[in-house]
Formats: C-alpha cells, sequence, structure tokens
C-alpha cells in the first residue's frame, strides 16, 4: 500500500468531504442507540466498497479510484466517506417518517444525491471511467443499495431497540 501518487485536488477533497460528513454526523441529533449507528456506519463503508470492489476494479473494471492502480491511503479515506452517508440514509428515514407510499421517492432521491457526488468525483478525477462506463450506470447501483439499506433498516428495527426513546417490541 502506497501512501499517495501525489497529495493534490483528490486527496483534499476527500479529505474536506470527510471533515465535513463526519462533521454533520456528530452535530446531528442522537436519535438512535449506539449499536445502531455504529452498526449503519459498517454497512455505509461495507456497501460502498462491495459494489466499488465489484464494478469499479474488481469483476467489471468500469473505472480507476484516484491516480494510481495500487491501493493508497487515500482509497481508504475514500472509503470511510461512504459510512456516514450509510447512517444519514437512515437517520432521515426515519426523521422524515418513510413510509410505502414516500419509500420510492426516498430511495429515488437518495440515488440522484449518490449520483450526483458520482458525477463530482468523475469531475476532480477521483473516478476516472473506462471500459465504456458511463455515469448511469450507476443509478440502478443506487437503487439497489438504497432499497437493500432499507429492507435491512427495516429488519433490524423490527428485531431490536432502534431509537433512543422507543420502547422494546414485544
Amino acid at each position: 500500500m502506497i501512501l499517495w501518487e501525489a497529495f493534490d485536488k483528490n486527496e483534499i477533497f476527500i479529505l474536506i468531504l470527510n471533515i465535513i460528513a463526519y462533521g454533520v454526523l456528530f452535530l446531528l441529533p442522537k436519535k438512535f442507540t449506539r449499536d445502531i449507528v455504529l452498526l449503519f456506519l459498517v454497512w455505509g463503508f461495507t456497501i460502498g466498497i462491495f459494489f466499488d470492489f465489484t464494478i469499479g476494479g474488481g469483476l467489471i473494471d468500469f473505472y480507476l479510484l484516484n491516480d494510481s492502480n495500487k491501493y493508497g491511503l487515500n482509497d481508504i479515506c475514500y472509503y470511510l466517506a461512504f459510512a456516514p452517508f450509510g447512517y444519514f440514509f437512515v437517520h432521515f428515514y426515519e426523521v422524515f417518517n418513510i413510509n410505502r407510499g414516500t419509500f420510492i421517492w426516498y430511495v429515488t432521491v437518495w440515488a440522484l444525491v449518490g449520483l450526483g457526488l458520482h458525477w463530482i468525483f468523475i469531475l476532480i478525477d477521483i473516478v476516472n471511467p473506462k471500459n465504456g462506463y458511463q455515469l448511469l450506470y450507476s443509478f440502478p447501483v443506487f437503487l439497489i443499495t438504497q432499497t437493500m439499506t432499507v429492507l435491512f433498516y427495516q429488519l433490524v428495527k423490527s428485531k431490536h431497540k432502534v431509537l433512543k426513546n422507543a420502547e422494546q417490541p414485544d
């Protein structure tokens, strides 16, 4: 593993993104129990890495991350940025009291947010497309990951106390 090829706009942007994302995470009202917060931070990190390794570099190899084919410290920082967004997704799912009628809209909006961030990553060369990759290919991936996150959250919520002030289910 390398530190980085060159410390430039990629590394600076990713550091700023992490500072802002984790800053917002710590400033949000404490809605969930500590273990649920940790669970969805790990979920966001894991689901991001899984799909990035699958379509980004591993099996399909649609894009290159950052400045090098080698994994570096900045790649870890890039993946760490996924974690708070996994948490934000479930946090605002509860805040907006998403139900069956609003679920599709909620997932679509978050998929568009993901697509927007992905577009910014392409613009500043954090994600470098190759092998015919088009930005819109990521939209169904975001729809799938957001839907999986809701299903996972609903499963966890049905089995465990997730909200700080909620009563334990029967």
